[in-house]
């Protein structure tokens, strides 16, 4: 029964997506769109890639996982208020991450493709970390703490610990946990630093 907790993540997803959208329409947030573009590929391809080693609720947060940067893509496009300039490095990111998805595409084999799209996924997500460390007020954090939970109810829906089970899921709550840590980590460290000064 516990694997049914994934159907939480189906709400919780759309209550983080929809609190970065509101920001993003707003200009609040200001998305890099390189990162959420290819936030929505990459787990598309593991959910491809575990459907094929007969996984089954185990897949629903990862699939979650790219339809809410799928939606927060398509509303950067249309909301001039949440505007980012993209850099070199941004693009360079990209590019690694879409090479990782082509080698994916050679592989044909489920356990690397997941390897190969946690790796397109981390690139994709580089530019964001950057962001978050040196711009934190461009961020919401809501679609990440929502992330670490869906990855967590994905943890109850897996039979067998194989990698094809979990190595995206795990993955996830890597990255989301890194993310929120990226947007308050600066203030955290230097909080720190005063508290230590004082002493």
């Amino acid at each position: 029964m516990l694997e049914y907790l994934v159907l939480l993540t189906i709400p919780l997803t759309i209550y983080g997506v929809a609190s970065y959208l509101k920001d993003t329409i707003t200009g609040r947030a200001k998305p890099n769109k390189i990162t959420w573009l290819l936030w929505a590929v990459a787990p598309i391809i593991a959910v491809l890639a575990q459907l094929s080693r007969g996984v089954t609720w185990a897949v629903l947060p990862v699939f979650m996982s790219g339809f809410g940067p799928l939606c927060i893509f398509i509303a950067s496009l249309f909301s001039k208020k949440s505007y980012w300039k993209l850099t070199a490095f941004d693009y360079i990111c990209g590019f690694f991450s879409v090479l990782a998805l082509v080698l994916w595409q050679i592989t044909k084999e489920a356990n690397i493709a997941i390897v190969f799209a946690i790796i397109a996924d981390s690139f994709a997500a580089i530019p964001t970390l950057r962001k978050g460390w040196n711009n934190p007020e461009t961020e919401t954090i809501m679609p990440f703490v929502t992330g670490i939970i869906n990855a967590l109810t994905g943890f109850f829906a897996i039979k067998y610990w194989h990698f094809s089970e979990y190595g995206f899921t795990l993955y996830l709550f890597l990255m989301d946990a890194a993310l929120i840590f990226s947007v308050y980590g600066k203030r955290i460290t230097k909080s720190f630093l005063l508290d230590k000064k004082r002493v």
